[in-house]
């Protein structure tokens, strides 16, 4: 009889773990069954990893709230949220909301363990001790003290301009050489050493590639975090696991490595860059780990070179795509540096001078944020209301910044389009709407720390870019092909560059490469 008994145990621990599963999604189904959405979305989270994986989420997502409406239930336990009036509960300063664990599969984990970062730390009093000791120095106020730096390689920039392209008459692929342009100045920045992008004119060291290729893993397995326990943040599987390392990470121990050797033994080091500051960050608050140095000087290159180059891409792109707005642009360029309020290259403080520069740099990452997935929060006890329905704690929250900013409550009905004129036109409450729900560079508490090095960047080259050169698209039925490749939506396109003042040349810029 036992064993006759025992042959019916497969069957029903077989019956009975399905029961439990059946419960279990019924059970995740019923806590948001009213939040519209998808029908898959509300039972696995395979459904918004399939978006992420087909580039188009940031399109999905768009689509998803026309049909459904300002709050979507994109999966199990996950919902997503249009209204910009909802940015302040979501991603507010005080009591900051926790980040979901797609932010840890950011973090690489090498040897079996997890390297820390200020971006993707869960940990709040990790990101504290992070940001703490450095906050101020990036401040914009700090950062015009960085301005020779970026001089320096815009002086680089355009003097391989013109060597490959204008004397050449080469086709130039502006896409690629403005992300060579960020990362080398995000390298002059923080170590005063370029990455060399800009000289060779190629992916140094395939650091461009490694990034992406990580990024692209992390944005389809972020949306199914416990895969990432499994494979990449299984410390057994990754002690076992051949790493040779990131580029970029190497690239930036071999210049702390240069740098502690060059303090060591003159008692004195570059006080101007990045990395010199947090050197002296950790001189002052010795409890402050050693890894740190190379956390923050690693999320410099990767945080602020990307990003940036999406920016340029996307002001450069629009101008061009709508001449109208280039010409206004243009004409308060010229006029400026006609009258003698314009140098070159353009310098921070007469950036700000500029109203329809400073339209144009909203409007672009507006229409086209460097972001392009779900900035993830966990509900705290007690829940939250947004758009009017309750969601319970442990759900998890997000705003991809494509649908906020079409938020035609907030944006107004021309939403979808490209007009500079809508910052400059609108009165104050209005403009102070639209400023409050832009997410470009995230929101609240975590906040991009790293986004006056954009402005810096962008403000100074675009301009500077506009009065030297004309730029021709090349092949416009074939431009704009817009992909996620990882966070970031991203594409490229080909221009033909022709000077409009051949008196303008870096000649003697210092070769720091």
């Amino acid at each position: 009889m036992l064993v006759q008994s025992s042959s019916y145990l497969v069957p029903i621990s077989a019956i009975a773990l399905v029961v439990l599963l059946g419960l279990r999604l019924l059970q995740q189904y019923a806590r948001l069954k009213h939040v519209p959405g998808p029908f898959l979305a509300k039972l696995t989270n395979f459904e918004r990893a399939y978006w992420v994986w087909t580039r188009r989420a940031h399109e999905i997502h768009i689509n998803l709230h026309q049909e459904y409406g300002k709050i979507v239930r994109c999966g199990p336990n996950m919902v997503s949220v249009e209204s910009g009036l909802e940015v302040e509960k979501i991603y507010r300063m005080r009591d900051p909301l926790k980040k979901s664990d797609y932010y840890h599969v950011i973090l690489p984990m090498i040897k079996g363990k997890i390297l820390p970062g200020l971006f993707a730390t869960q940990d709040e009093g990790m990101h504290r001790m992070l940001k703490k000791p450095i906050a101020g120095v990036y401040s914009m106020t700090n950062m015009t003290s960085f301005e020779d730096l970026v001089d320096r390689t815009i002086g680089v920039f355009l003097n391989q301009l013109d060597a490959r392209f204008v004397n050449t008459g080469a086709i130039c692929d502006w896409g690629t050489w403005l992300q060579y342009f960020a990362f080398d100045v995000v390298g002059e920045m923080t170590f005063s050493k370029r990455l060399g992008f800009l000289e060779q004119g190629k992916d140094v060291e395939n650091i461009m590639s490694d990034i992406w290729h990580w990024f692209e893993y992390v944005a389809v397995i972020g949306q199914i975090p416990w895969a990432d326990y499994i494979w990449a943040k299984n410390s057994t599987v990754s002690k076992l696991r051949q790493s040779r390392g990131s580029p970029m990470v190497q690239f930036a121990k071999k210049r702390e490595a240069d740098r502690a050797l060059h303090s060591d033994t003159t008692g004195d080091y570059d006080t101007r860059d990045f990395l010199s500051r947090f050197m002296s960050a950790m001189k002052k608050d010795p409890s402050i780990p050693p890894w740190a140095l190379t956390a923050w000087t690693s999320s410099n290159v990767l945080a602020g070179s990307d990003t940036t180059a999406i920016f340029l891409r996307t002001m450069f792109k629009n101008l061009i795509e709508h001449p109208e707005s280039l010409k206004k642009l243009r004409q308060e360029l010229d006029e400026a540096f006609e009258e003698g309020r314009l140098s070159k290259p353009v310098t921070w403080k007469q950036s700000q001078t500029l109203p329809y520069l400073e339209a144009c740099f909203k409007e672009a990452g507006r229409i086209h944020p460097p972001f392009g997935l779900h900035l993830e929060r966990i509900v705290p006890e007690g829940g939250l209301v947004l758009c009017g329905k309750e969601i319970p704690e442990g759900t998890i929250v997000g705003m991809n910044a494509w649908v906020v900013h079409r938020d035609r409550d907030v944006f107004g009905e021309d939403a979808d389009s490209w007009r500079p004129e809508r910052w400059l036109e609108s009165d104050d409450a209005t403009r102070r709407r639209m400023d409050q729900s832009l997410l470009t560079f995230g929101a609240g508490h975590r906040s991009c720390l790293g986004k006056h090095i954009s402005y810096l960047e962008i403000y100074k080259l675009v301009p500077t870019i506009l009065l030297e050169y004309d730029l021709e698209l090349v092949n416009p039925d074939k431009a704009w092909k817009i992909e996620n490749r990882w966070f970031v939506p991203q594409f490229g396109f080909n221009v033909r560059l022709r000077k409009r003042s051949p008196e303008f040349n870096f000649t003697d810029v210092k070769d720091s490469c």
